[in-house]
């Protein structure tokens, strides 16, 4: 997980993992992941180019631990597409938000694991013959 190869990872990269892997919604994750990688301002939070690069290769170490890697061009993709048609430097949570639930293949893997892990609690109340 740790990028430099030192051994040691950002607590905001090991806050990263673990918002990500909780058993929460997908909602109160990306609400999470803006609080955590937001930078403060005098009218509220934003997130910036930056923050949103960092975010989404931390994110991206975890399925990179299952031999699933994205390439670093698929985190610039993402943060331009994030930031498409944004003439400011950095967004607030709504618009991070909304382009969150607009699942970016960068990161497909979350919501398709949250949705395996909601059906794991289904119970239907039926017999097969």
């Amino acid at each position: 997980f740790p990028r430099s190869g030192t051994g040691y990872i950002k607590t905001r990269s090991a806050a990263a993992a673990l918002i990500a892997l909780s058993g929460d919604t997908l909602l109160a994750k990306y609400r999470a992941f803006f609080q955590f990688y937001a930078v403060r301002d005098g009218k509220g939070a934003l997130i910036t180019r930056s923050a949103l690069r960092s975010l989404l290769t931390d994110l991206n170490q975890i399925p990179a631990i299952v031999g699933e890697s994205c390439t670093l061009s698929c985190v610039e993709i993402a943060t331009h597409s994030c930031f498409h048609g944004v003439l400011n430097s950095a967004i607030v949570e709504e618009k991070f938000l909304s382009w969150l639930r607009s699942e970016p293949a960068v990161l497909l893997w979350l919501p398709t694991c949250y949705r395996l892990s909601a059906t794991e609690m289904v119970s239907h109340q039926a017999r097969c013959r």
